[in-house]
Order: C-alpha cells, then sequence, then structure tokens
C-alpha cells in the first residue's frame, strides 16, 4: 500500500474556477460564489479572493464511488495539499494556504442505511441532523473535533477527525435533502506560517468504535501523558449529590470512614469547602480559602482521610471569580465576560497575573494540605465563541493560548509536589489537547439518569485516550430497592463509578449491591476500562456494551437482547464470560455457534449464589434465569 503523498497532478481543479497556463494561479477566484452543494451556511463574510479546490483522496464509499473533498480557501491565493493513506480506506489529508486564511474541507456520502450521527457532544437521539443545521464550533475548552455517520451492523459510513485540538475549529454536518446523501463539512483558520489543516477521513466500513479509537490514537501520536495514578481507576465517593455545599470536617470524615468499608479509595470534596454560603451560586468562588467554621484545620483534616485510607481530592471552578470575593476588585477588570445569574465572571486567561493567581491559590491544597488530586471544574467556560480582543497587560493573543498556559504552569507547579497528581475534568471539556493536564474525565452530571449515564461514560470512553473514564455521581431515593440501585451501577459499568449518597442512611441490603457491584468493578477493572470496547447500537442509546481482553469478556444487558457467547481463544487456560443483567426481563439468552460445556454461576444483585452448575450449551440459543441487577459468571474451560 502506497504511502507517499500524492503529487499534485492528481489534484482536480472546481468547474468554477477558471483555469490558468501558470500553476501558482490557478486556483485564484476572485469574489467567487461559494458552490451550489454546500450544505452550511459561511461563517465568515467571503473575502476578495477566493480560491477552490477539488480534491481527488483516493477513497471509495459505501457505493463503491470515488470519494471527491471540495476545497474552499477564503482569504488567499492559492492551497497545497498532499493526501497520505493510512490505512485500507483510511486517509489523512493536508492542506496549507498561501496566507493567512479560512479553509473549508466538504465532502458527502450516500446516507443508505444509516442509524445514527456520533459526536463526543453526547445526544441522546443520535439523530441526523440537516445539512442547514449550524456547524458546531470546538476548541480546546469544548468539544472534540470528530463525527462519525453509523450505519447497520454498527459499522461506520464515515468517520472524519481534524487534528487542530486546541484553536477553534468548525464541523459540520448533515443530511442533504435535495439528494439522500450526507455531508460533512470541516472549516479551519489557518496562518501562511502555522500548521496546515489535517484531516483524517475513514471509510474503511469497519465497528464504529474502531474508527473512534483509531482517530484516538492517532490524535495520541507524541503526545507525552504522565500516567494515571492507580486511585483514579478505582471507585471513588462524591459528597456533591448526597451533601450538596453542606460539607464540613465531621460530615466528610463519617462518609470517607464508611465508603472504605463498600470499596471506594478515594473521595472528592466538591463545592462548599471554600464558604459559608448555602445558596449554590459561585458568587464565594475565586478566593480559594477554607471556611474556617466548617474545616479550621486542612491539614489535619486531609491527613485523617488518609489514615481511614482514601486519596482526596478538592474541587475548584477555576475560571470563576465571585462577586462576594475579596479578589473581585482585583481581577474585575481582567475578565472574559460576567456571568450575572451565577454572581460571578469568568477570568481571562490571556493575563500572567490571572494564571499566577491561580496557579498559586490551587497548588496550596497540594503543597500545604496534602491533597492527592483536584476537581478542576467548569472549564468549558472558556470557551469563547467572539473572544474579544487581546487587552492591554495579555501576554497572549488567542483565549485558548492563554488555557494551555495556565493548565501547563499549574500542573508543572502540582507534580513538583506530587508527581502523581490526581485531575479530574469532565464533559463537554474532552479535547486532546487537555490529556496532558489531567487523568481523569467525569461525565456530565445527569443524576438520577442511568440510561443517560451509560450512553455519556461510553461516549467518554470511546474517545479518552489516555484518561480514566468516570461516571457521573450515582445516587438514588433513600427508599430505592438493592436491584434499582445494582441497575444504576451496570450503567456505569464500563467506567470508575462514584458514589453520592448518605452511606449511613442505607440499608444492608442496600449496601451489599453496592459493596458487591463495586467489587466487581475492581475485580474486572482491567478489562472494564482498559479492555476493547464494543458498544451497540449507539441510536438506542447502546442497548448492549461489551468488553473484552485475552481471557475474559464482560456484557451489560440493558435491554431483552441476546448475548454471543465469545469465539474461543487461542490463549491457554479457561475463559470468562460476565454477563451483567440491567433488564427488568431475567431471561438471558445466549447464543453459541456449537455445543460445548461451561460452568455457570448466577448470582442476585447483592452477589449471593443463587446457582452454580454445568451447563449443557447447545447450537443456537440457551436461557439462563439471572434476576435483574444480576450477574452471571460463564467460565469454559479451554
Amino acid at each position: 500500500m502506497p504511502t507517499e503523498p500524492r503529487p499534485a497532478d492528481e489534484l482536480m481543479e472546481s468547474p468554477q474556477a477558471p483555469t490558468e497556463p501558470d500553476a501558482a494561479s490557478q486556483d485564484v477566484t476572485p469574489q467567487q460564489p461559494v458552490p451550489a452543494w454546500r450544505p452550511n451556511a459561511p461563517t465568515m463574510a467571503t473575502p476578495d479572493t477566493v480560491v477552490h479546490r477539488r480534491l481527488a483522496t483516493g477513497l471509495l464509499d459505501s457505493a463503491d464511488a470515488p470519494l471527491t473533498v471540495h476545497l474552499t480557501g477564503l482569504g488567499c491565493d492559492r492551497l497545497e495539499t498532499a493526501v497520505t493513506p493510512v490505512g485500507d480506506n483510511v486517509v489523512l489529508i493536508e492542506v496549507t494556504a498561501s496566507a493567512a486564511a479560512t479553509v473549508r474541507a466538504e465532502w458527502r456520502v450516500p446516507c443508505v442505511a444509516a442509524t445514527a450521527y456520533w459526536t463526543p457532544d453526547t445526544n441522546a437521539s443520535r439523530w441526523l441532523p440537516p445539512s442547514w443545521i449550524a456547524p458546531r464550533t470546538v476548541s480546546l475548552a469544548l468539544g472534540a473535533p470528530l463525527a462519525s455517520l453509523i450505519g447497520a451492523d454498527d459499522r461506520a459510513l464515515c468517520t472524519a477527525a481534524v487534528g487542530e485540538t486546541s484553536a477553534p475549529v468548525r464541523v459540520g454536518a448533515g443530511v442533504v435533502e435535495e439528494s439522500g446523501e450526507f455531508a460533512f463539512t470541516v472549516e479551519q483558520d489557518l496562518t501562511a506560517d502555522g500548521p496546515p489543516l489535517r484531516l483524517r477521513i475513514d471509510l474503511s466500513g469497519r465497528h464504529f468504535a474502531a474508527t473512534l479509537q483509531a482517530v484516538t490514537a492517532w490524535w495520541g501520536e507524541g503526545l507525552h501523558h504522565p500516567g494515571t495514578a492507580p486511585a483514579a481507576r478505582m471507585p471513588a465517593y462524591s459528597t456533591w449529590y448526597s451533601l450538596h455545599q453542606n460539607v464540613d470536617t465531621a460530615a466528610v470524615e463519617r462518609q470517607a470512614a464508611l465508603a472504605v468499608t463498600v470499596g471506594c479509595e478515594s473521595i472528592i470534596v466538591d463545592d462548599g469547602w471554600q464558604t459559608t454560603d448555602r445558596a449554590r451560586g459561585y458568587g464565594h468562588c475565586g478566593d480559594w480559602e477554607p471556611n474556617p467554621a466548617a474545616f479550621p484545620d486542612p491539614a489535619a483534616h486531609v491527613a485523617e482521610v488518609h489514615r481511614l485510607g482514601l486519596a482526596y481530592l478538592l474541587w475548584y471552578a477555576l475560571p470563576f471569580i465571585g462577586r462576594h470575593n475579596d479578589a473581585w476588585d482585583r481581577f474585575k477588570d481582567m475578565i472574559l465576560r460576567e456571568e450575572p445569574d451565577l454572581e460571578a465572571a469568568v477570568l481571562d486567561p490571556r493575563h500572567p497575573e490571572v494564571r499566577a493567581y491561580l496557579v498559586e491559590k490551587v497548588s496550596r491544597a497540594v503543597e500545604q494540605w496534602d491533597v492527592d488530586g483536584l476537581k478542576l471544574d467548569f472549564i468549558d467556560r472558556f470557551a469563547v465563541t467572539d473572544p474579544p480582543p487581546a487587552p492591554a497587560g495579555a501576554d497572549h493573543t488567542a483565549v485558548h493560548e492563554g488555557v494551555l498556559q495556565l493548565l501547563a504552569d499549574l500542573d508543572a507547579r502540582l507534580r513538583r509536589t506530587r508527581p502523581d497528581i490526581i485531575v479530574e475534568h469532565r464533559q463537554p471539556y474532552v479535547s486532546p489537547g487537555l490529556w496532558p493536564y489531567a487523568t481523569m474525565i467525569r461525565a456530565t452530571d445527569c443524576p438520577l439518569s442511568p440510561a443517560e449515564n451509560r450512553q455519556r461514560t461510553v461516549d467518554c470512553r470511546l474517545t479518552a485516550g489516555p484518561l480514566a473514564v468516570h461516571a457521573d455521581m450515582i445516587m438514588w431515593n433513600s427508599a430505592e430497592t438493592p436491584e434499582a440501585i445494582a441497575v444504576h451501577l451496570v450503567n456505569a459499568l464500563f467506567s470508575v463509578p462514584q458514589i453520592s449518597v448518605d452511606l449511613a442512611a442505607q440499608s444492608p441490603d442496600q449496601l451489599a449491591a453496592l459493596r458487591f457491584w463495586l467489587g466487581v468493578f475492581r475485580q474486572y477493572a482491567d478489562v472494564l476500562q482498559l479492555g476493547v470496547l464494543e458498544p451497540t447500537r449507539p441510536d438506542l442509546g447502546y442497548p448492549l456494551v461489551r468488553a473484552h481482553a485475552p481471557h475474559t469478556t464482560v456484557v451489560a444487558r440493558y435491554a431483552p437482547l441476546p448475548v454471543a457467547l465469545p469465539d474461543r481463544h487461542a490463549a491457554d487456560g479457561p475463559q470468562t464470560l460476565l454477563v451483567a443483567n440491567a433488564d427488568g426481563d431475567p431471561a438471558v439468552l445466549l447464543t453459541a455457534t456449537r455445543p460445548e460445556q461451561a460452568l455457570a454461576r448466577v448470582q442476585d444483585c447483592r452477589g449471593e449464589i443463587l446457582s452454580e452448575t454445568v451447563l449443557d450449551l447447545v447450537a443456537g440459543v440457551n436461557s439462563v434465569t439471572v434476576p435483574t441487577g444480576g450477574l452471571l459468571t460463564l467460565t469454559r474451560e479451554h
């Protein structure tokens, strides 16, 4: 397979552009209207100089037709391009401009048997949007430049991604109503001497998860990640839903002592530690001083939690400066925008004084109080659609450059004291440009919504790279059944669970369900978090999810769907299949390709063994009774 870029003579000029003998000027099309096939409205006024180009990619779409990418350069007179095959029906396209310009790439694929449109922005419907929907703008602090059109059998009809993961990129897609095609657009602002537009298009037809994970590997090339502390991959306790702002030394230590007994290895102390206010606003963020009545001696408090056996993480709303803080008068003129409803403003990280202040304040928790990690919240608030010009005193022009500098400075300072620092980020700030400064990423808030938690954690897993993925905090009503609690936990099975209920108020059966399933998380963490992940039917919210490693496969069943026994591997030793049943139907159907025997153990939601027997499996369908919230463990000898 050739791996060299294709020469320029494989490029096709747009039929709308006049062709001149001089190669240097053949792309110039002054005052040229935008092509009629373009699916989205322009995001900027058309400049005097516009160049169009049709680029042959060498790819074949699902109808075996050649894929052509239409390029438009707004503000330049020449585009230089290279197309490099990087896999079977996968290419990397690089585009540079002769001057500072906006470059737009657009292409279409047949919308045949399409079932879902996937982006990192979790969308429960996964609908196929119309092509006239405005593009989404992604940047370092918001989203990631990636999209996939998914068809039957969970195969990706087209997966596309951009290499720029810090500066803003506009990504559009949608159904072309006139033709029944699906159009993709990518738009990036280039400078004459800056990096090119790098566009990866995958028409391989593989499982959509495989194409997304290939993009993740591409983003990670040459990127250094300092590693993830073991505690970041183990169950955690969070104070947010259980205590909200009503936190103090006694309450946190009481929950910490109980959290250890159910299998947690860290505690995350959320909003409230820095204020006496309990109104749930952010007017008291920015000074980052402990509430002296609630936390009179933070270092001694953290030491006690360590003695109990937990790592300690502390919450910071990094961008906010509140109106009721001493720091407000100092920084009120160094902000990106005010947030009146929150009684706060978003600081402008382009100011070195802002960055130095935040680094000093946040580092204190690690250097003086010995906390193990930080929950850095609301980084997405740094994302601005129309950023103000760089103000006087700023040392960066672009906001994303200031955010990168802030996080890099903070990371360097923290790791001087604690090289294995744990840092939590959260949807929607999931850009791979943030990977070096985080160790875990959490699904955004979806309290008491297990299906939403499932979708969000699976989405994060598909593009999280080296980061541990955490579920949103799992909570339930005090009257909830153990079976329903188990269902909540199974919906987060392929991530790290965070528990946020008053553990002192739980019944023995509720605690038994919690203890059992956290034990499953811990025992099978390697396959659940690091194994090959294969979710099904994103259009239906992933009703069946599978993760597998050489000797172990874990399947979670969220609907009454059959579970196929995995093929036997050549590896020595027994092979284990775990089936977690989160559906109300206890009849779990196993489909086998040939007769065989296997040892089957069935446990209920509390972990009590209901049966343990040798199953004579037939070729075809085999029914095993597994109660809701229960677990089937099938051991097949080699």
